[in-house]
């Protein structure tokens, strides 16, 4: 008798043990909460591409650029440095163009335009990527609206019914923690975005400092020369 029974509820139990769900329904029981958290998905992995590609387009500086420029320099020839300069499209060569259209004026107002150069480049390169920081600190905040709204619809119908069944409650609780865990994920990812673009835009400006010191120090060799 004990062993039918033993076979009976394993029998039962088999059903429930094979029944599982796909990421898909999972997310799918988070209710409507879920369709702006994957909006925010969406958004932040068109942002971190977006950022990545441009950072890298634009912060790309050749080896022998600046030794190029600074060769025509020397030999005076201009001309052909602004030209270099603009078929590099480039930050750098946006910035060095502009630096070697005010030769001739005292080095300081050089170093201004230079600065002022790599200011709105740099600007340009971060574009979009303030709102990765906003992803980052939303989601998290709306999971948790969601998570909120199921506690509270869970508790109503408790309320309406009168049944306080801890199985319904696990049911309802772990659906609606899918939200909070959904926007944790998506504002870990939209963090981790932002801060690993940010270091590399800053990596871009450390060497065009150095391309800029490079460029300036040729610039005042004939000055010292004539002293």
């Amino acid at each position: 008798m004990m062993l039918l029974q033993a076979l009976t509820d394993s029998t039962a139990a088999a059903p429930v043990a094979e029944q599982g769900l796909s990421v898909i329904d999972l997310l799918a029981k988070g209710g409507w909460v879920m369709l702006p958290l994957g909006l925010l998905f969406l958004a932040t992995l068109f942002l971190i591409i977006e950022r990545f590609l441009g950072i890298g387009a634009n912060g790309k500086i050749e080896p022998q650029f600046v030794d190029n420029v600074k060769d025509f320099i020397q030999q005076g020839n201009l001309k052909s440095a602004e030209s270099l300069c603009r078929n590099q499209r480039n930050a750098a060569g946006r910035i060095l163009e502009r630096a070697i259209g005010r030769i001739g004026y005292p080095i300081k107002d050089i170093e201004t335009t230079i600065e002022n150069a790599s200011q709105i480049e740099i600007q340009r390169m971060e574009g979009n990527l303030p709102y990765l920081g906003v992803i980052a600190g939303i989601a998290p905040m709306l999971g948790f609206v969601g998570t909120i709204s199921g506690i509270i619809r869970i508790f109503y119908d408790i309320s309406i019914s009168n049944d306080f069944n801890i199985s319904t409650i696990a049911g309802g609780m772990y659906e609606k923690m899918i939200t909070s865990g959904s926007g944790l994920i998506i504002g870990l990812i939209a963090y981790a975005g932002y801060h690993l673009l940010n270091m590399k835009i800053d990596r871009f400006a450390l060497r065009l400092q150095m391309a800029a010191s490079d460029f300036l120090d040729v610039l005042q060799k004939p000055v010292a020369a004539k002293n």
